[in-house]
């Protein structure tokens, strides 16, 4: 939060592919001192356009490639006639390394996406007053740590399957049960029992009274990844702070949507158009 951001330096490299609807380009922007990269999605109507950050959820960086992750969702808004950038963040194909990244807990990957739309309003393609940002499973993490750490960033965001709000539930579900990635966490921070305040300050639930634009939430209610409670959670805490949001539950959909997946997505765009996006 109390953090200076300066996005930029946002560069079109070569076109990956081209089609009726959209080009869609390898990008690299600054990041505090890292080089992030990502692709840009630029559609063929004339601009500027509105625009969306696509925050992607965990996807090992050692297999990870250049825009992987959210490719149905990439490809969908870019024919609504949304700019697209999506983020690699650090570690992850062609960006810049981060080696305290994960004893960070992946906070650096926030720092990316808020970088991410500083850069993107510099874009000749973009409206600057028209960014929202979407994120999936650990990408609607992020998206949740950045509008509680940067209040009017964007102008709206969206959450599919998201992690846990607070941070003790993530650490519990993945880091814990890996002795190796648990051990140098524990030794820096401490037990959530011992450190209590540590472990609410680096959850976003805690700062939800900061947040200033509207949120839609969509998760299936057979998820056995991010369980449904996490979102059910979120939209108590939301609503409990006076803030708009909203939550669609898909009967028998499991982490990645399947047949019930064309209608978060119009539901998506429609939200989106409410926030004049």
């Amino acid at each position: 939060m109390t953090k200076k951001y300066d996005g930029r330096n946002l560069r079109l490299g070569r076109v990956l592919a081209r089609n009726p609807a959209y080009t869609r380009y390898h990008v690299t922007y600054a990041s505090g001192s890292l080089t992030i990269s990502g692709i840009l999605n630029v559609p063929t109507t004339p601009g500027p356009h509105p625009a969306l950050v696509l925050n992607h959820g965990y996807i090992d960086p050692a297999v990870y490639t250049n825009g992987r992750g959210l490719a149905r969702e990439q490809d969908y808004l870019a024919r609504r006639g949304y700019v697209v950038l999506h983020t690699d963040y650090r570690n992850h194909a062609q960006s810049s390394k981060d080696p305290r990244s994960e004893l960070n807990l992946r906070l650096g990957y926030t720092e990316d996406a808020i970088n991410a739309v500083l850069a993107l309003r510099t874009s000749q393609y973009v409206d600057p007053d028209r960014i929202g940002m979407l994120g999936r499973s650990m990408g609607g993490g992020v998206t949740y740590n950045v509008l509680v750490t940067q209040p009017g960033l964007v102008k709206a965001g969206i959450v599919f399957a998201s992690v846990s709000t607070d941070t003790v539930d993530n650490f519990n579900r993945w880091n814990r049960p890996n002795a190796t990635a648990a051990a140098p966490i524990l030794r820096a921070y401490g037990e959530p029992a011992r450190n209590p305040e540590f472990w609410r300050n680096v959850s976003p639930v805690t700062f939800f009274d900061r947040i200033t634009e509207p949120v839609l939430i969509h998760h299936g209610e057979s998820d056995s990844t991010c369980p449904i409670i996490w979102s059910r959670r979120a939209l108590s805490a939301l609503t409990a702070a006076g803030k708009k949001a909203t939550l669609y539950t898909y009967p028998g959909e499991e982490h990645a949507f399947s047949a019930a997946w064309p209608t978060s997505m119009s539901r998506t765009v429609a939200f989106l158009k409410q926030q004049g996006l």
